[in-house]
C-alpha cells in the first residue's frame, strides 16, 4: 500500500501541491510561524482550551454538573492518547511514506521527518481532543474543533501529510473520542465524584466559590452503556 496516492494525478496529490503550493508563495517569515503552528502552537492551544474548560466548569452549573463536566474533560486528552496508540498499528499496515519522499517540488517546513505518513498523528490527537471537549461542553468543542480543522490544513502546507493523511486522522480521532466515550465517562464520574467529596482535592472538581446552583451546562445525549439493550434512554454526559 505504499504506492497510494503516488500518481501525480491523483487528486489527492493534486490538493497537497495546491495548498503546499501556499507556502512556496508566502514570506519565509510566514512559513516559519506556520511550522511552529502546526507543529506545536495549535496543540498547545488545545491544551489552554481544556484548561480554560475546566476552569470555566468549576464554576458554573450545580454540582452534579461539575462533576460530570470533569470527567468529560478528563476523557478529552485520554481518547488522544487512545487514538495515537490505535494509529500505531494503522501506520505500520499502510506504510505510506511521507509526500515528500515520492514527489519533487515541495516546501518542506518540519524537517526530519523519517516515520510513516498515514494516518497523521497530530491530526488523529487534535481531533480527539476537540470532540471530548466537545462532549463535555459544546461552546468550548466547538472552539477546538476548529482548531483541530487548522492544525490539518497545517499539516498539508508544512509539506508532511497528503490531505487523506489528515481525514484519516479526523475520522480516527472522532471515532475513538465518540465510541469509547460512553464507557469511559461511565468510568469516570465515579471517579470524579470521589475527588469532589475530597475536602482537598474537591476543588479540583468544584470550585469553593462556585454557586448552589446556576445554569446548566450544554450537554451531549450519549446512551448509557449500563442501560439494557431494550432501553431506550438516553441521559446527558459531560455537561
Amino acid at each position: 500500500m505504499a504506492e497510494l496516492a503516488s500518481d501525480g494525478t491523483n487528486p489527492d496529490v493534486s490538493l497537497l501541491y495546491d495548498i503546499n503550493g501556499l507556502a512556496k508563495a508566502a514570506p519565509g517569515w510566514f512559513d516559519r510561524v506556520m511550522g511552529f503552528v502546526g507543529e506545536y502552537g495549535i496543540m498547545l492551544g488545545l491544551v489552554l482550551v481544556v484548561l480554560w474548560c475546566w476552569w470555566s466548569a468549576r464554576r458554573r452549573g450545580t454540582p452534579e454538573d461539575s462533576v460530570s463536566a470533569t470527567a468529560g474533560i478528563v476523557w478529552s486528552p485520554l481518547a488522544a492518547v487512545i487514538a495515537l496508540l490505535v494509529n500505531i498499528p494503522i501506520r505500520g499496515f499502510v506504510e505510506r511514506p511521507r509526500p515528500f519522499l515520492d514527489h519533487e517540488g515541495l516546501e518542506v517546513l518540519a524537517r526530519g521527518k523519517t516515520d510513516f505518513s498515514f494516518v497523521s498523528d497530530h491530526s488523529t490527537m487534535a481531533m480527539a481532543v476537540a470532540v471530548g471537549l466537545f462532549i463535555a461542553d459544546k461552546r468550548f468543542g466547538l472552539t477546538a474543533i476548529v482548531l483541530a480543522l487548522a492544525e490539518g490544513f497545517c499539516r498539508v502546507y508544512m509539506g508532511v501529510h497528503y490531505p487523506t493523511d489528515v481525514v484519516g486522522g479526523f475520522a480516527l480521532g472522532t471515532a475513538v473520542a465518540l465510541l469509547l466515550a460512553p464507557v469511559a465517562l461511565t468510568l469516570l464520574t465515579p471517579l470524579t465524584s470521589a475527588l469532589a467529596r475530597s475536602p482537598r482535592a474537591g476543588r479540583l472538581v468544584r470550585s469553593r466559590k462556585a454557586p448552589r446552583g446556576g445554569p446548566r451546562h450544554e450537554t451531549v445525549a450519549l446512551a448509557d452503556p449500563r442501560l439494557g439493550a431494550g432501553g431506550g434512554e438516553e441521559r446527558g454526559l459531560a455537561a
